[in-house]
Order: C-alpha cells, then structure tokens, then sequence
C-alpha cells in the first residue's frame, strides 16, 4: 500500500530518543551517532521499491551531508517476521550493494517508528545540531514508476539550507512509499484502516 508521510513531528520539535541494535546487534543511539552539524533519520528497509528506487542516491546524498558533519542512521521498522526479506542478513547485503556507510538499525518494537510519526518507507527526518526538526519531506520528486532519476535534490536543498542558517523550508512534499510493514495489533492511529 502507498502511504505520505503525516509529518506527525513539527519543525522544531525534538528527536525522539533511542538506542536500536543493527544487523550484527551492536547498540546505536541518537546521542552516539548524532552529528555536529545535523542527523539524518531515515525510516526504510530492503524490500519496499521506493526504498530500493532510491538507495544509491540516498548512499551518496549521506557521504557528502557526513562530510558537512551531519549524520545519518536508518531504521528498519517493518515486522521483520511478516516480511523476513527484510530481516538482518539481507540488511547487511542490501547496506553494502548501495554504499550505505552509516548505522542502519532494527526497530523491532515499531516504538520508535510510532515516536516519530513514520508513516512510510522511505521517511526522511532532518534535524539540527540541537536535535531540533529542521525538515520532514521527500527525498526528491522522483517514483519508481514515473522515470525519473533520483537525486535527492528537496533532501540536499533542506541539507544546504539547515547549514547556511536558513529558515525552514515553506515549500514541502511529504515522504512517499510503501507504508510500514505494522505488526499485528500495534498499527498507529495515523495508519489508514
């Protein structure tokens, strides 16, 4: 099913804490990775074809904000018993095949998920150096479906605006994909019925 994003967070609102396991069950929290200058939360996983559209981009796109001293971590919240495709070993494979070289970690509660309003994969949060939410939108204007290339271009533009001390983007699309994989029982309020 494709959702949009809700933008449950508001500008300006905190991140929302955690502390998640990655494929090989080492510990990463938002404090740790958070960046100097900015972090990246990104909701995705391996299977959803908006997620998989847009990986190498996404790759690329988190090398160079790194290089301006914002992070990124991804979150995998989908059921991974419903949908074992995205499970810990395939992450690791689907990570590497698309130069993911940041934190890439499993919400198996879907807690974190409901904590930041996620609503699809992809879902992309940008936050501050003080962890304030600068931008909650798409990646770009890109679908797997409509030929486009993707480039990250809304993402970079909320990125080089953060950095440069402009305000905050007024001109918005929400996140689009495949809605997160919920578990039996713990759908949010937001999720369509």
């Amino acid at each position: 099913m494709r959702v949009d994003s809700t933008f449950t967070l508001k500008r300006g609102d905190m991140a929302p804490d955690f502390a998640l396991p990655d494929a090989d069950g080492n510990i990463v929290s938002l404090q740790h990775e958070r960046g100097p200058h900015g972090t990246l939360i990104v909701f995705a996983c391996n299977h959803c074809p908006f997620v998989v559209h847009l990986a190498d981009a996404l790759g690329e796109l988190a090398s160079r904000a790194f290089a301006y001293g914002v992070y990124t971590v991804v979150i995998n919240s989908n059921d991974l018993d419903a949908f074992p495709q995205d499970g810990p070993e395939f992450m690791k494979t689907f990570a590497r095949e698309h130069s993911w070289d940041f934190p890439y970690v499993i919400d198996a509660t879907q807690d974190v998920a409901k904590a930041y309003g996620a609503a699809c994969t992809p879902d992309f949060f940008l936050f501050d150096s003080n962890l304030a939410l600068h931008y909650a939108g798409q990646f770009d204007a890109s679908r797997p479906k409509n030929g486009s290339i993707a480039d990250g271009a809304d993402l970079q533009a909320a990125i080089d605006g953060m950095l440069s001390g402009a305000p905050f983007p007024t001109k918005v699309y929400p996140s689009s994909g495949c809605n997160i994989k919920w578990k039996p029982g713990q759908e949010p309020s937001w999720f369509p019925a």
